[in-house]
């Protein structure tokens, strides 16, 4: 009897003993809302990002371990605006969750929850890569980070209201520490207003209106088309007539194209972590935003 009574007690001090498991397992489609749903969550959420800051969102395999990771999935946070149109909607179907389908509570597309830039007027694959509902890049704008997080935390309230203290708490927290870092952000990018610089692709847009930068050109000829030797030519022209402060590309982005009308320009070529994951500062969102500043102050000194 005694040793039935010690093994019983033995399991329930290792059963206090064992950390609580995640309340909801959250897929996110690319990295910046995978933070943020830790961010908000903590050990409330189980997160795993189907994209790293190395790999280009809208081209993803729907591979079978994505499929697995859907079909478990509590809540499915996607940039949407058609980013990921060429692999989610496959994963979605595989996966036969009826919990995270599009319109449901398990389903959330972060655009809609922001005012979008370049809302084509025209929809023709000739012009390129266009996205129908506008460019769908919004993270690099940190005021729209701020409204995706106020939808996040009310959809885990939701899904899960048994942790809803958990989740408003840690809202309002990261909210408080969001709100001074983008104040932070804003004073020292001040003298970056007006400063134009040359991107990859239109993944920069939201960045750009946020700092006040001007867009000199693209090393895309069109949204999603590779640079060519003749457009690259033409913006070397132009860039000495010209000059921008810096061409920027992504972390996903070949440098090559950046590299080349650096060496012709002379102009510097920088590259930007885009998201989370995309340098070594760039650890967490605040990172991301600190080191995407350093970066670019570094070229109006």
């Amino acid at each position: 009897m005694k040793s039935i009574l010690k093994s019983i007690v033995a399991l329930a001090t290792a059963a206090v003993a064992l950390p609580a498991l995640a309340a909801l397992n959250v897929f996110a489609c690319e990295p910046e809302w995978g933070a943020l749903a830790q961010e908000l969550g903590g050990d409330k959420v189980s997160v795993h990002s189907a994209t790293t800051a190395l790999q280009d969102a809208h081209r993803i395999e729907a591979r079978p371990s994505l499929i697995a990771r859907v079909r478990s999935a509590d809540l499915v946070i996607c940039s949407g605006s058609d980013l990921e149109v060429g692999w989610m909607p496959l994963l979605l179907t595989q996966a036969g969750n009826a919990r995270i389908q599009p319109g449901s509570a398990g389903f959330l597309e972060a655009s809609q929850y922001v005012a979008r830039l370049e809302i084509p007027k025209v929809i023709d694959r000739s012009l390129g890569d266009i996205h129908p509902g506008g460019n769908p890049h919004i993270h690099l704008d940190p005021r729209n980070i701020a409204r995706v997080a106020d939808a996040l935390a009310e959809r885990l309230v939701q899904l899960d209201p048994g942790n809803a203290d958990t989740y408003k708490t840690r809202a309002a927290s990261f909210q408080e520490r969001w709100r001074t870092a983008v104040q932070r952000w804003e004073q020292q990018a001040a003298r970056l207003r007006g400063a134009s610089i040359v991107v990859y692709h239109r993944d920069m847009s939201y960045l750009i209106n946020w700092l006040g930068l001007r867009e000199a050109g693209s090393l895309e000829p069109k949204p999603g088309i590779p640079p060519t030797p003749s457009h690259l030519a033409e913006i070397v022209e132009r860039m000495r007539r010209e000059p921008a402060k810096a061409i920027v590309y992504s972390a996903y982005n070949d440098p090559r194209a950046a590299q080349f009308l650096s060496e012709r320009a002379r102009i510097p070529a920088v590259m930007l972590p885009f998201t989370v994951g995309g340098s070594d500062r760039a650890r967490d969102l605040f990172g991301l935003f600190d080191d995407t500043l350093a970066r670019l102050l570094a070229t109006v000194k």
